[in-house]
Parts: C-alpha cells; structure tokens; sequence
C-alpha cells in the first residue's frame, strides 16, 4: 500500500500536539489542511486514527499503535536531514525542548535571548511540560529536568545555576498574626499554600539543617498545580493567605521588595540544579548541538 508521506506526517503532527489547531500551530500548516489529510490517511488505511470531540482530539488503538512505529521512523529522518544541516556555515532548523515551568521561568530567560542572537536561523520551541514524559515521543529534541528524575540511557549536560534551594515565605502581615514558626514541625499548625503536580501526588515539603532531613505534610487553604498555578500561590501568600514553599529564585524579588518574609531560612534546603538531558543513541541535531555547545560557556549563575 502506498501511503501519501505528508499525511503521514500530518497525522505525527496532530497527534503529538494532541489537537489540530495546536498542531497547525507547531507546523505552520492549517488546521483544515492537516484535518484533510487526516481524513484521507483513515480512507486510505481503512481504519479510524482518532476519536474526536469538540474538546480533544485522542488516538484510537490503530492510532496509538501507528504512532509509536511512525515516531522514531520521522525522528531518524530529522536525523539524516539534520547531516546536511551540518555543511550550512550556520546551523538552521527547529530546536524543541520539553521543560517545567520553573526552568522555562528561572533558567532559560536568561540563556535564550542570546543564544538566538547568536543563532538567527535557529527557531526555539519550548514546551512546558511538570510530567516527566518521553522527549522522543512528545516530539521534542531534549528537555530539561533534575538529576533524580533522569533516565540513565540520557546524557546530560549541566544548564543554569548548580546550586538552588527552597524557601519557605509568607507577608508580614500572616506572621504578625499567626506567630513566626521556629521548626519545621511547627508548619502543621498553619495555612500552608500547596502545589500538586498533574500525577496528582503532592510531595512533602522537605528542610534540612546541620544533617538532619525533615519532611512535612501541612495542609492549607490552597492547592494550586505546580508550575503553572504557582504565581497564583504567591499571590495569595503576599495578600496573607498562608505559607508558600517554592523556589527561592522564584520569590528573591518579593524577598528583596519586603512583600514576603523569610520562614525557617536556616532550614532552606539546598539541591542541585538542572540538566539538559537528550538521548545518546541518535545523531545529535545541529540546532541541539548548537545550544549544548552555547550552554557550556554560558556564565554560571551560582
């Protein structure tokens, strides 16, 4: 059977998107073109690829099983185009990294204004993403995560400050109201702002100090999702809400303006920062190898 290459790639590309008009988005086609081409791969196969509804746009079985025989076959296809890529005097192309909305916030503001400055034929694609997912399958080049939540078979390469902690704040006017606590036990006796990840766990909150290692479960008036929902969190611990516990990078500028207050600083636990992470069993892209190789003479922060 011979099947059509493009409609073959337009059924990756919404599929990967999860949607036609975010896939029209993130090829620069249509959303009517690709919905046709769709339609014309299903005629052809026989089959239904995916169940659609006003609201979502998900594979069926045939789908799902077409797509993880398909995605590593485009993806070495990149591969071997991304070798001509090589002879170009300056690398071109689309970079597509998977990150978490913290590392989209806190490391890259810093590092993609002049790395696309320094690679104008460079396009970045960068997709915020708190589930730890497949960057292969998700149609992404690499991502960005921390050492725990590395697969082995990744390489990895250091990205953005080396050393972070989290900081327990709240306003001065929570404080003055609920006392200052002076243990991290102590946090089960106030309103605690929480985050939750779209997996639905929501992990402890964990200080150390001089070795010792606590973790502590306190509930609050507020769960909002990690990541995305996080600004909402701040918000509500700067208008007296409760106690925040997030990156201290995140809270410096409403530490250093006085809107929040320091909580149990001795108490902040340190960690170490995030990797670049990509697999080591494919040709490198060149927009990927060019952003590695930018990324180990960026300035470190801390």
């Amino acid at each position: 059977m011979k099947v059509d290459l493009g409609d073959l790639n337009a059924f990756v590309v919404v599929a990967r998107a999860k949607g036609f008009r975010d896939g029209a988005r993130a090829s620069g086609s249509s959303a009517s073109a690709l919905s046709e081409a769709v339609r014309r791969l299903e005629t052809q196969l026989g089959v239904r690829l995916f169940n659609r509804t006003t609201r979502s746009v998900v594979p069926t079985e045939a789908g799902e099983g077409l797509l993880a025989r398909l995605s590593p076959a485009f993806s070495e296809m990149e591969s071997a185009l991304d070798v001509v890529n090589g002879f170009r005097d300056r690398p071109a192309g689309t970079l597509r990294l998977n990150v978490p909305v913290s590392a989209a916030r806190l490391v890259l503001g810093s590092i993609v204004p002049p790395f696309l400055a320094a690679y104008p034929d460079i396009q970045m694609e960068v997709l915020t993403e708190e589930s730890f997912v497949d960057v292969i399958a998700a149609g992404c080049d690499a991502g960005i995560r921390y050492d725990e939540r590395l697969e082995q078979d990744m390489i990895a390469v250091p990205i953005g400050p080396r050393v972070q902690r989290f900081a327990a704040v709240a306003s001065r006017v929570y404080l003055d109201q609920h006392g200052r606590p002076q243990h991290p036990r102590e946090l089960l006796g106030h309103a605690c702002l929480r985050g939750r990840f779209p997996s639905g766990s929501m992990p402890p909150w964990e200080f150390e100090r001089d070795g010792e290692i606590l973790r502590v479960d306190p509930t609050g008036p507020l769960i909002v999702q990690a990541g995305g929902g996080a600004d909402l969190a701040v918000e509500a611990a700067i208008a007296g809400s409760g106690i925040l516990y997030l990156f201290e990078d995140w809270l410096r500028p409403h530490l250093d303006s006085g809107a929040l207050e320091a909580v149990l600083e001795p108490w902040w636990l340190r960690f170490s920062g995030p990797f670049l992470y990509y697999p080591g069993r494919r040709l490198v892209p060149a927009p990927l190898r060019a952003f590695i190789d930018f990324i180990k003479v960026f300035p470190v922060q801390r």
